[in-house]
């Protein structure tokens, strides 16, 4: 065998439809396209749907902008939670997880005043509200905002 003896599989090589090349062709003047109509002219759009409302047209408008993504949102710790560290003691974040006041590994803390502090601490957080930050100093405490 030789390359000169390979043949393309029967039907594998189509020959194209010359069309538009007279009566005589058998496939002249309207090129097998029939008369008139969307067939016979140029194709028809891709997003064409036959006269049904089209779909661009049918999904509402969404305007405007949102500043959602951006927002921070806190992981909420009261001061009355606090009272199960030593006196003394640094309080951060970390520091929260590991004693298990807070679930999630990231995101920002914020103390919040509800119940009281007995204990002296060393707080800090990312943020901490008016009556926190009063009862954790009323109780000899420092505040301190990462």
């Amino acid at each position: 065998m030789k390359l000169h003896h390979l043949r393309p599989a029967p039907g594998a090589h189509k020959k194209a439809r010359r069309v538009g090349r007279g009566h005589g062709s058998g496939r002249g003047k309207t090129s097998g396209r029939g008369t008139k109509g969307s067939g016979a002219r140029t194709t028809v759009p891709v997003w064409f749907e036959g006269g049904q409302m089209p779909l661009q047209r049918r999904i509402p408008k969404l305007g405007g902008f949102s500043n959602a993504r951006f927002k921070v949102t806190y992981l909420p710790v009261n001061v009355e939670s606090l009272n199960s560290f030593g006196s003394g003691a640094t309080v951060t974040p970390e520091s929260l997880r590991t004693a298990g006041l807070v679930r999630k590994s990231r995101g920002q803390v914020k103390i919040l005043g509800r119940g009281d502090v007995t204990v002296a601490l060393n707080v800090k957080a990312h943020a901490f509200s008016e009556t926190a930050k009063a009862k954790i100093t009323a109780a000899g405490g420092t505040v301190e905002v990462l």
